[in-house]
Parts: C-alpha cells; sequence; structure tokens
C-alpha cells in the first residue's frame, strides 16, 4: 500500500510562521511533523511516500529528498501555487498512488496511532480514523454507527485526518479544485465510508496556540 502526505496547505492561520516556513516543517519535539510522518510510515511498512507541494514547496523537496535516509521512497505532486484543495490535491496524486486503496495522511496533525493496522485495509470508499472533538472543534464532523460514518449527528466526532481511500471513490469528479468533506458526505449516503474511533494521543496543529500545545506536551515529558 501506497501512502500519501498532505503538504501543499499555506497555514493561513499560523501566519506569520508559515511565511517562509511551510507548515509541515514546523518543528516539534525536535524535529519537523513531516519527518516524524516519514518515520511512523516507515516504522509502519510503508515504503512507497507520495507528498504534494504548492506553497515553499521547494523547502519541503529540499528537506525531504529521495527518502532514502528514511528507508521510503518520495514522490512528489506539484500543484499551482495556493492548492487544490485536499481532494483535488488528492485526485491529481492518483497516478502515483497506483489502483488499489491508499493511506492519506494531513500533513499538519501529530499522532501515534499505529499505522501498521491500516496497511492491508481495503475498502470499497474509505476508512476514516475519527477522535473526540478538541476544544477548537466542539461540533464534530461525523457520527460513527455500527462501524458506518454518517454525517452530523449528536454523537458525531472528529475526523483525523488519516483515511484510508479506495481510488474509485474520485472516479466522478469533473473538476480538478474541490474539498474532500462533501465528497466524503455524498458517499456516505451509499454507505461505502466506514470509520474507526482512535483514543490515544491526536493534535491538530491548526494554529499558533495548538502548535504551542504540543511543544509543551513534548517538553513535559508526556510524549517520547
Amino acid at each position: 500500500m501506497r501512502a500519501m502526505i498532505l503538504a501543499a496547505g499555506r497555514g493561513e492561520r499560523l501566519k506569520p510562521l508559515t511565511d517562509h516556513t511551510p507548515k509541515p516543517l514546523l518543528e516539534v519535539g525536535g524535529k519537523p511533523l513531516l519527518q516524524w510522518h516519514l518515520e511512523h510510515l516507515a516504522c509502519a511498512g510503508f515504503r512507497e511516500v507520495v507528498i504534494n507541494l504548492a506553497h515553499l514547496g521547494e523547502k519541503i523537496q529540499s528537506f525531504v529528498g529521495t527518502g532514502k535516509r528514511w528507508g521510503v521512497n518520495i514522490h512528489y505532486s506539484h500543484e499551482p501555487e495556493g492548492g487544490l484543495e485536499t481532494g483535488g490535491g488528492i485526485l491529481k496524486a492518483l497516478p502515483l498512488l497506483g489502483k488499489t486503496p491508499f493511506l492519506v495522511i494531513n500533513g499538519d496533525i501529530w499522532s501515534d496511532y499505529p499505522l501498521y493496522k491500516l496497511r492491508n485495509h481495503h475498502c470499497s470508499g474509505a476508512h476514516l480514523i475519527v477522535v473526540e472533538n478538541p476544544a477548537h472543534h466542539l461540533e464534530g464532523d461525523f457520527s460513527l454507527h455500527h462501524g458506518l460514518l454518517v454525517d452530523g449527528g449528536e454523537a458525531a466526532l472528529t475526523f483525523s485526518g488519516i483515511g484510508i481511500y479506495n481510488p474509485q471513490l474520485f472516479a466522478t469528479q469533473q473538476s480538478d479544485h474541490f474539498r474532500l468533506a462533501p465528497l466524503l458526505r455524498e458517499a456516505m449516503v451509499r454507505k461505502v465510508i466506514s470509520g474507526e474511533k482512535y483514543t490515544g494521543c491526536w493534535f491538530d496543529i491548526g494554529s499558533e496556540d495548538r502548535l504551542n500545545s504540543l511543544r509543551e506536551t513534548f517538553d513535559r515529558g508526556h510524549i517520547n
């Protein structure tokens, strides 16, 4: 199974930090977020990794290179300045991801989720990891019912930014620039989006406060 790290975002809510440093290269625990992802993927047995690039993409490519030092082989999917949104970014990268289900991870999260559990996971649509709602997103995204995700609901959970996708999920897309969430919600009606709740460590690095919270967690020794 191949994996993709979403790294094309501008990081508007992290400005001015992201004016000169792409969000995935911000450091936590002594190394960039992107390095954590690559190490976790390598430990889980993933060898072929796609990274999409837009904002300051040359800095990401310069840092990662071929991926040899982590034991992975890196493929780059270049996007225009401003990016193509999550859905469009995955669609553009499909030729690099193959014809079987693949893993996608948001470049601006940190989690100790055991990625090896997903390596042989097959799905007809998608399989998403969801977590308890953080303080900045109390309304959640999707509800989990008997292993399937549905839109909204009183017990909604938050999408973690970790998921497995079948390429066929994107087969009917006409635009090259679109968000992923509406596509997922459409597919939920067909009951092809499964889910799994994770209760371990997970951080969304969407703002400077949240970035500092993760850094403080490392400093206190609560993450190794």
